[in-house]
């Protein structure tokens, strides 16, 4: 490329990034070889350098046979969203610009853009205005945040700072999960020092907490209590009924966090809004900005209502560091050497528009909704498991958990789309996620064909 005539790596890296991108609606979705073959990489330590596009050139061929069309048009594995253009030139001149995003002081472009890009997530998914706000890694690191501010408030009006004396002698703090919570909310109070085991308040056959199971495990001499609600079940795409929650919450004193990883983005959306009432009642929220939004991984928001107690869980004192004259990043979320990831979530807003997110986010609903009637209509043996209320379908083969994994495999091996499997109520099933920019109706009747063809191939 002339342009880069002076920068040769950046070239050959721009050249085959671009191959890459112009391929992803007809390559082969899943990887070519699998990790043990990529012998590419392999090799002892080079004794002397190369040549920067040498470098370049070796990477794009050792990677490509292993690379995955996580971003195209028919990867419904998991809930993966595509990559905007506009996120990803972003997120390629954060990498450029290579900027230390934690301090205003060290990067006030990063700052900015990361204030406002925050401010705008809480008025696009109706989050309370004046709540603060990180960009951690991903909905994992969002919950740990969040927990961990949950944590210092609950404790702290208990009389207790747990940032200073830790949680050794501290009150006991009641932890209420759904029957259904997500794994990264299990690894995230491991990490929060509660523990595995949390209070467990029973969710209904579309893994919605019950409200009365929550009443009963919550405890009732006013002690520390934080629960846990779900935006988007993993599996059935169902909300937690916020009202009710909240209502208990409120009444034993007890901190609400929403772990929404990808269906808090259903308050972006008019259509689907009633799904997420009551969410705004919560004290925390957790979602992800490289699902349903479509940045480049990693990028994830996190935000609370208590602006003080997640400054205090997240934030440290050094003599060398100097505060910026606004907002220092690094107070609200674990990094403190991060990237400036609110660029791409920036740009990626930018590009859509309000208008935009919500056609995203609806759009990719109704895929989901042309999944599930075009594979229920089209055999009998196709049973729709779950109400699907969002972006996430279940399907079950035959009622047989051999014919089901076979569908799943046999849709992999072929390479027209990829998706996994998963197990509900100790059944296997089919799981289809819908949340890329790129998929269109054409590409949910390819992937139902590929489906229906690896059912008969199982059968036979």
């Amino acid at each position: 490329m002339e342009d880069l005539e002076d920068h040769p790596a950046l070239a050959v890296a721009a050249s085959a990034a671009r191959a890459h991108l112009d391929g992803l609606r007809d390559r082969r979705v899943g990887p070519t070889a699998p990790t043990a073959r990529l012998d590419g990489f392999a090799g002892p330590l080079p004794a002397e350098g190369s040549a920067p596009e040498d470098v370049v050139a070796r990477l794009v061929a050792a990677a490509g046979p292993g690379l995955v069309a996580s971003s195209g048009p028919r990867y419904f594995g998991y809930v993966v969203g595509g990559t905007l253009e506009a996120a990803m030139a972003a997120d390629w001149l954060a990498a450029a610009w290579d900027q230390v995003a934690g301090l205003e002081v060290m990067s006030p472009a990063a700052a900015a853009a990361e204030e406002v890009a925050g401010n705008w997530l809480l008025e696009l998914l109706g989050l309370p205005e004046g709540s603060s706000y990180g960009f951690p890694t991903g909905a994992q690191m969002a919950n740990f945040t969040a927990l961990a501010t949950a944590r210092h408030a609950v404790l702290a009006r208990a009389g207790w700072d747990v940032e200073a004396d830790g949680l050794q002698g501290a009150p006991p703090v009641q932890v209420v999960v759904g029957g259904q919570a997500h794994a990264t909310i299990a690894q995230a109070l491991r990490l929060a020092g509660f523990g595995s085991r949390p209070d467990v308040a029973a969710s209904d056959d579309q893994g919605r907490m019950l409200p009365g199971e929550l009443e009963r495990v919550l405890r009732r001499d006013r002690g520390p209590v934080i629960v846990c609600a779900q935006a988007g079940n993993v599996n059935t795409g169902a909300f937690d009924p916020f009202p009710a929650i909240a209502d208990l919450c409120g009444a034993a004193g007890a901190w609400l966090h929403v772990d929404g990883a990808f269906g808090l983005w259903a308050g972006a959306s008019e259509r689907l809004r009633p799904l997420v009432a009551g969410v705004d009642r919560a004290d925390s929220w957790a979602t992800d900005c490289h699902k349903w939004l479509n940045v480049p991984y990693d990028g994830a928001f996190v935000a609370t209502r208590d602006p003080d107690a997640h400054v205090a869980a997240m934030s440290w004192e050094a003599p060398y560091v100097v505060p910026g004259a606004g907002r220092d990043p690094y107070r609200y979320v674990p990094e403190a050497s991060r990237r400036a990831r609110g660029f791409a979530v920036w740009a990626a807003l930018v590009q859509l528009g309000r208008r935009g997110v919500a056609d995203l986010v609806d759009r990719s609903c109704a895929h989901a909704l042309r999944f599930a009637t075009g594979l229920a209509d089209a055999d009998p043996g196709v049973e729709v498991l779950n109400d699907v209320v969002l972006n996430q379908v279940l399907v079950r083969f035959d009622d047989s958990d051999e014919v089901t994994r076979a569908v799943v495999t046999g849709v992999q091996d072929a390479g027209e789309a990829w998706l996994g499997g998963s197990t509900w109520e100790g059944r296997a099933v089919m799981r289809i996620s819908v949340s890329g920019w790129m998929t269109t109706a054409e590409d949910v009747d390819r992937t139902v064909a590929s489906i229906l063809a690896a059912l008969a191939a199982a059968r036979t």
